[in-house]
């Protein structure tokens, strides 16, 4: 079912795509968007995955040199009964996290070091089992390739002014016909980009929760991370905002995540279902929902010990802020230090 919901999927981007190729220069411009969106296809299933890291200048890691982290994703990736995919870490402060790859054979994730450095060991397992959830669906190929064609839609309507406008081309609806390809286009590929990002975020909550064995972990994660997502810049995210939408939480500075052209769900409702979840796996009734207790981000103990290693304990007197740390890790007593240390 899934596979066919895919293939469907796919194939109406590239109907749209082809629409607009119609629209700008009639049969001919039709078939050459049909030649192009194919070659797109073709082109995303074999090297998105390693464009998306790329962009984020995520590095690979292993378990020589993030022995824990590594750990983590192989526990859970066995739990899941998947692969072990590769990891990935991203020198970013902002916490955030996604997976790439065409299929669970050839896949990927990839968390920030501000992930790793403010959440702790079990929220840090929540957020990596809902990246391993996308792998088991199949979503990292499907939710790149639709946004490397919303890209080409829309590239295609910012030049359709200029490719529609000769009088030789074979557009049957004339100015009108440019004036849509502009215009509505772009606007329904972002549309079901969002669609297909929206709904799949939260199957890959669900099922994250499932592996995790804990809703509540993920529930926590999502609430700091999107508070972290509002506070921190991800500059590789601002430069390259196609791939917003593969991250756990929106990583663009400010974006409003109860928008309605938002990429990602209402997180107070993602919340909500994931302690719904944990209600009926307590086999507890209803209960009012209570919004997560606020956390300052970013002032920190000086002597809390922070990161998934830790348990976040706090003093109790108040101290300074800590500074940052080089070792991506928080701390690391088990192996050597991370690539960036």
């Amino acid at each position: 079912m899934s596979t066919l919901r895919t293939t469907m999927l796919l194939a109406a981007m590239t109907a749209l795509f082809m629409g607009v190729g119609f629209l700008i220069g009639g049969t001919g411009g039709m078939m050459i968007a049909f030649l192009v969106a194919a070659g797109t296809n073709l082109f995303s299933y074999w090297n998105a995955d390693k464009m998306v890291l790329s962009m984020n200048r995520a590095v690979e890691v292993n378990a020589k040199n993030a022995p824990e982290f590594h750990a983590i994703v192989e526990a859970l990736a066995k739990q899941a009964g998947l692969p072990m995919p590769k990891t990935y870490l991203i020198d970013n402060p902002q916490p955030n996290a996604f997976a790439t790859g065409r299929n669970p054979e050839n896949a990927a994730v990839a968390a920030s070091t501000g992930l790793l450095e403010r959440l702790s060991h079990e929220e840090v397992a929540a957020v990596m089992a809902h990246e391993l959830a996308h792998i088991q669906h199949r979503d990292t190929l499907t939710m790149t390739i639709v946004a490397t064609l919303a890209g080409a839609i829309s590239m295609l309507g910012n030049f359709a002014f200029f490719f529609g406008g000769s009088r030789d081309n074979n557009n049957p609806f004339g100015f009108v016909g440019v004036l849509v390809a502009m215009l509505v286009a772009p606007f329904a590929a972002m549309i079901v980009q969002m669609a297909v990002s929206r709904t799949r975020e939260y199957e890959a909550d669900r099922r994250g929760a499932e592996i995790v064995g804990n809703p509540l972990w993920l529930a926590s994660a999502l609430d700091k991370i999107a508070r972290g997502a509002e506070r921190i810049r991800n500059p590789d995210a601002e430069r390259n905002p196609a791939t917003a939408h593969l991250f756990i939480i929106n990583p663009l500075h400010g974006e409003r995540m109860d928008s309605l052209f938002s990429t990602h769900p209402n997180t107070d409702n993602r919340i909500a279902a994931l302690q719904a979840m944990a209600r009926d796996m307590a086999g507890l009734q209803p209960a009012p929902r209570q919004a997560p207790t606020p956390e300052p981000i970013e002032e920190l103990p000086a002597d809390a010990e922070q990161g998934p290693w830790g348990k976040a304990a706090r003093p109790t007197q108040p101290t300074k802020p800590a500074k940052p740390k080089a070792n991506p890790w928080g701390r690391n007593p088990t192996g050597p230090k991370g690539p960036w240390s």
